[in-house]
């Protein structure tokens, strides 16, 4: 039986908020460039990323393009880390644009500012999936077909959005809570559609990749190509296997001396040894395999955390304040008309400055603290919340009060 790996990762780096304080409000309206030593530099941090990860990864990728032709997979790319890209590591964006000239890399549409504006402003998440699709089209020479939200986030209406954008398919987390009996590895229909596809992360498989595969201590280690392979060989009638995972899990947050490379490096030809396997982007496998079921999701899921929802953003009281007062400004500032000002917003959208801010404890919250550079949630609030004040001064100075 034909079984296809549909290999998507998706490449994302925020414009971190500096430590921008109280007295810098009214007086320097620069909330993103730090200091290239700082923990908040954007710069700093995207060139380690770029060298540590992106470079070499797609230097192995390009490679099992050329080596393997039958090799596929498929990206995400927010605009926000492709600005940077253009400004501080052409050498990178190249190395993307490589990729995708070989017409076997699929990119995906998202929003622009990995935003969580579907819950709060359907004209603005629009307009940011409307800027993030002439981006992609100037950079990549692509129109993307499928969809994607800021980190999976998912539920029916997204769902139905997408199916009237015109979208032939929309990606989301393979939670056990949503698909009870049935297994992530067939292509769905989300309820309530008429036309577009559902492909659901097989978070078990991806996570064996993107978090476990250094741990010495889990029991399957050492993850090797021919093991991983045979696991999913051995899983029944399955057609697809969604393997979702973040651009960093290769170098950043697998470093190299894990094996990672290796890995990547091996799975094709250990996949492909058997008759039948093949590579799918994200549209082929949804032009390939009919829907073998609906799958109904009316509350939000995403591919954070245990709780698998918006918790990671949302969960206390400071991300809840934080983002309704961002998206209560939205009417002021686009009627300035002010371009500065508007990407400034936009910029604040990004969801990542609401995870900084999340108080979980235990293993989520240590991944939160991993990825946050500040050193506590409530610093990062304070930074945050000390942008805002400055947006409102801006408006102030244009004579709008808010």
């Amino acid at each position: 039986m034909s079984k296809a790996i549909v290999l998507y990762m998706h490449v994302h780096q925020p414009y971190r908020v500096r430590h921008y304080t109280i007295f810098d409000a009214g007086s320097n309206h620069d909330y993103f460039d730090a200091p290239y030593h700082d923990r908040t530099s954007n710069e700093q941090i995207l060139h380690k990323v770029a060298e540590k990860s992106y470079i070499p990864t797609n230097k192995r990728l390009l490679g099992l393009l050329n080596t393997h032709p039958e090799f596929k997979l498929s990206l995400s790319i927010t605009g926000t880390v492709l600005e940077q890209l253009e400004k501080w590591s052409p050498k990178a964006l190249s190395s993307f644009q490589e990729l995708t000239a070989t017409g076997r890399v699929e990119i995906v549409a998202e929003t622009y500012h990995h935003s969580l504006a579907f819950f709060y402003s359907r004209p603005e998440f629009e307009m940011q999936v409307d800027m993030h699709r002439r981006k992609v089209q100037e950079l990549f020479g692509q129109t993307p077909q499928v969809f994607r939200n800021t980190e999976l986030a998912y539920n029916n209406d997204l769902a139905y959005w997408a199916d009237k954008a015109g979208y032939k398919g929309i990606l989301a987390e393979g939670w056990d809570k949503v698909l009870h009996w049935r297994e992530p590895n067939f292509v769905y229909q989300p309820t309530y559609t008429d036309n577009i596809k559902l492909l659901l992360k097989n978070y078990k498989l991806s996570d064996d990749i993107a978090f476990r595969f250094g741990n010495q201590n889990w029991s399957e280690w050492p993850l090797t190509a021919d093991k991983f392979a045979g696991w999913l060989n051995d899983s029944g009638d399955a057609t697809n296997f969604n393997l979702f995972m973040d651009y960093e899990t290769f170098g950043e947050h697998q470093w190299h001396e894990t094996g990672i490379f290796d890995f990547l490096d091996h799975l094709p030809r250990e996949w492909l040894k058997t008759e039948g396997n093949s590579f799918m982007t994200v549209s082929e496998v949804i032009d390939s395999f009919p829907p073998v079921d609906r799958v109904d999701v009316p509350q939000t899921t995403t591919w954070a955390d245990t709780e698998r929802d918006l918790s990671a953003w949302l969960g206390n009281n400071m991300q809840l304040s934080a983002i309704n007062a961002v998206y209560d400004l939205q009417d002021a500032i686009l009627d300035t008309h002010d371009l500065v000002l508007i990407d400034d917003w936009r910029k604040l959208q990004t969801s990542d400055h609401f995870y900084y801010m999340c108080t979980k404890y235990f293993n989520d919250g240590d991944i939160h603290a991993y990825f946050s550079p500040y050193e506590n949630p409530y610093e990062a609030f304070t930074a945050y919340m000390n942008a805002y004040h400055d947006l409102k001064f801006r408006l102030l100075e244009k004579g709008v009060a808010v």
